[in-house]
């Protein structure tokens, strides 16, 4: 759900006790919620564990693709997640399940040289700083990411957790009960981050669930087409290949191929760039015969089976509370 914009000139939250780290606001009980998405309740739970203290909110972002047709994007199912609380001593600690020896302490500096920081830390920093520069988190943020998928799926993982950062820590930067400005944090990541596909992130902040975001209208006029497979019988599966990355538009070529055989309708990549996976539209009866077909033909060449991934057509992303 999209929220009423924050203001431009966010108030500052209140600091806690010893002055350093301001006072904690709803989403800390999350961890300890028996009610809430375990990976919401994870990411929650580690940024306490990693930081001393408990998140002011936690936000989720679907993973998005693009459809076969030109200009329509769509979110997946799949979520990857942030916990952020906020500080005001100007640094900023990082953390990630993902990179469990790699969590840094990083003061934040609006300009020059980005500080040393172990790889994975750098585009939410990065984001950290564009945010900081248009006045959301100067004091600093505890922050912690976590997607429920890996690259080895095949979707993008960058936008995804650029857009449920830059909300997170735009969140327990804003006055209590305002909710970000999504058109206005799509645009400072594309500034931030220009090699990265604005279209997913549109996605990632707007989608509806059975809906297709049409990229062509204007931001504010946003339009969308019906996509739900499963409404009229059909199953949208991601399938990734394995192996060396050379050989991969070759065995993707195969995989098709043999799903065509099996009783596949279409098949296209989930991104701009050529990957290793594919998005296969099929009849829903024909699900075990495609995923068998293929794996059937990839253990007789002695190659690894492709991965087969489920994807529904979800909403944008959300705080979690």
């Amino acid at each position: 759900m999209t929220g009423a914009p924050v203001s431009a000139a966010p108030a500052a939250p209140a600091a806690g006790p010893g002055g350093g780290e301001p006072a904690v606001r709803a989403g800390g009980d999350l961890a300890r919620r028996a009610t809430a998405d375990p990976l919401f309740r994870l990411v929650a739970y580690a940024l306490e564990a990693a930081h001393g203290r408990p998140p002011a909110a936690v936000w989720s972002a679907p993973y998005a693709f693009r459809l076969g047709s030109p200009g329509l994007v769509a979110a997946a199912g799949w979520p990857t997640a942030a916990a952020a609380a906020p500080r005001d001593d100007g640094l900023v600690r990082l953390s990630s399940l993902a990179h469990p020896a790699d969590s840094c302490d990083l003061p934040l500096t609006l300009s020059g040289p980005l500080p040393d920081a172990p790889a994975w830390a750098v585009r939410p920093y990065t984001v950290l700083r564009a945010l900081a520069r248009a006045g959301y988190g100067r004091g600093g943020t505890d922050l912690h990411v976590q997607g429920s998928l890996t690259g080895a799926a095949g979707l993008a993982t960058a936008e995804p957790a650029d857009c449920a950062v830059a909300l997170a820590v735009t969140d327990v930067h804003s006055a209590a009960g305002e909710r970000p400005d999504r058109a206005f944090l799509a645009r400072l990541l594309a500034g931030a981050l220009p090699e990265g596909d604005d279209g997913l992130r549109r996605a990632v902040f707007h989608a509806r669930p059975g809906r297709a975001l049409l990229l062509g209208a204007r931001p504010r006029r946003r339009r969308y087409v019906a996509f739900d497979p499963a409404a009229s019988g059909a199953r949208l599966v991601l399938m990734a290949v394995r192996g060396e990355a050379a050989d991969r538009p070759r065995e993707l070529a195969r995989a098709v191929s043999c799903a065509r055989r099996a009783g596949a309708l279409s098949a296209w990549p989930p991104g701009q760039r050529p990957g290793r996976s594919l998005l296969v539209l099929l009849p829903q009866a024909r699900l075990a015969t495609v995923r068998s077909a293929v794996a059937e033909d990839f253990r007789d060449r002695g190659r690894p089976v492709p991965r087969f991934l489920n994807i529904g057509v979800a909403g944008a992303a959300r705080r979690e509370e």
